[in-house]
């Protein structure tokens, strides 16, 4: 571990923005390239959003671009001003110290951006975990319990929920079984006296229903219109399909890049790997949450909400199928942020002001104190993250000279040496090989 006290007397620009000596240009710099990919990343992922809540057109004319602006705003700001504490800290400490490069500038400046984002959106970070998959499994079974609990989940969470599983996996109803089936029946015989044409979507359900016709269903489920065979297959198709558009939708934007100049790159649009193992990740969910739900209730003759955690631990698994470390951590730090506040409602855990802020602010200083000392301490994923935020500025750091803190901060960029300018620096720059 770096010494706390050790201090070298380099400048800003002789570590942090080496492609530029002004502080000023580089911020700008900086703050363009963090804000475009913010855009990027943010305005297809809320447009989707709004399509899955099924949002109205008064949303998608006033809400929806402050919504995209507010968080692009947060995350560009988390970059742009990490690199104005970066100098700030330089310029009023008059050298760096182990901690400053990284720790020292990110934590005002995560504190700062995380005030700009909607409180709504401001989860509890924590540390990446060892184990991706497993830590998965238990978040859903948490997140599964809370759902089949009453009042245990409240707002967009419970209604993500019910859009993937549906609504027959909620304990309570505000009509009987009976009252349900007959419903059931009555739409039915009216669908069975009007005609209709038969679309892919139609034609795939009747395709469906053939095969899992004379399946059983046991009087517990509430799934009236559907056997428990038929109930699985149809949730698995229904959520690969959205994870199959969802993912086709991100890649619209590359793909359209390259319509003129690489025209067959646009069959990889349909045709890409990971389009499907988003479908396969969450229609597996799905299938496996309702198929363990549904055996649960013929084996034990009783709809329990225990069993949601039984089944949410075993759909987890389908985490295999497309590993995401933000999805398993956002979910997890969610889950920890709702258990707290359940806690602070019962009278049982003391309310902190501002906790989640603050937690955020430490643990994104943590993330950017490896990534400036130890990227090798990093998880791939977060690294190349960092290096789209800054359009691979935060690689062009002068690590050699920090390699005196002891932490091999230039362990994976060896080979790199900035070309400084002489004019602008208070040590002698080393000249890289071509000019030695």
């Amino acid at each position: 571990m770096a010494a706390l006290s050790k201090s070298i007397p380099h400048n800003c620009y002789e570590i942090g923005h080496t492609w530029h000596p002004s502080c000023r240009v580089s911020f700008l710099q900086i703050t363009g390239g963090a804000l475009e990919e913010s855009l990027k990343i943010y305005a297809p992922l809320y447009l989707i959003a709004a399509i899955l809540r099924k949002r109205k057109l008064d949303y998608y004319l006033h809400k929806l671009l402050p919504e995209i602006l507010q968080s692009a705003s947060f995350l560009t700001a988390n970059g742009a001003l990490f690199m104005a504490f970066f100098c700030i800290l330089r310029k009023i400490l008059g050298k760096f110290y182990s901690w400053s490069p990284g720790f020292g500038a990110a934590l005002p400046a995560s504190y700062v951006a995380i005030l700009i984002e909607r409180k709504s959106r401001r989860g509890l970070l924590t540390i990446y975990m060892a184990n991706l998959v497993l830590l998965f499994c238990i978040t859903a079974a948490m997140y599964m319990f809370f759902f089949r609990c009453k009042d245990g989940l409240k707002g967009f969470t419970f209604s993500a929920l019910r859009f993937i599983v549906g609504k027959e996996e909620i304990p309570t109803h505000s009509f009987s079984p009976e009252a349900a089936y007959a419903k059931v029946e009555q739409k039915r015989e009216q669908l069975e006296e009007k005609p209709r044409r038969m679309s892919m979507i139609g034609l795939l359900r009747k395709l469906v229903d053939s095969v899992c016709k004379h399946g059983p269903r046991h009087r517990c489920c509430k799934h009236y219109e559907d056997n428990c065979i038929s109930y699985c297959i149809k949730g698995f198709i229904r959520m690969f399909s959205v994870g199959y558009l969802i993912q086709c939708c991100l890649r619209i934007p590359s793909a359209f890049r390259h319509l003129f100049t690489q025209p067959s790159r646009l069959i990889s649009l349909f045709y890409n790997k990971e389009n499907f193992q988003l479908g396969a990740f969450l229609g597996s969910f799905v299938s496996i949450y309702k198929g363990t739900s549904c055996f649960l209730r013929w084996i034990r003759n009783l709809d329990d909400e225990l069993h949601a955690i039984i089944a949410g631990f075993l759909a987890g698994m389908s985490m295999m199928f497309y590993k995401s470390t933000t999805i398993s951590m956002y979910l997890a730090s969610k889950l920890v942020e709702t258990m707290y506040f359940k806690g602070i409602e019962a009278g049982k855990v003391p309310y902190f002001p501002h906790a989640d802020t603050i937690i955020y602010s430490i643990s994104t200083a943590i993330c950017f104190q490896a990534a400036v000392m130890e990227v090798q301490t990093l998880r791939p994923s977060y690294w190349k993250f960092l290096l789209r935020l800054t359009k691979g500025k935060f690689a062009v750091m002068n690590r050699k000279v920090l390699d005196v803190f002891g932490t091999d901060a230039s362990k994976h960029f060896q080979d790199f040496i900035p070309r400084l300018d002489p004019r602008y620096t208070t040590v002698t720059p080393e000249l890289p090989a071509e000019f030695s």
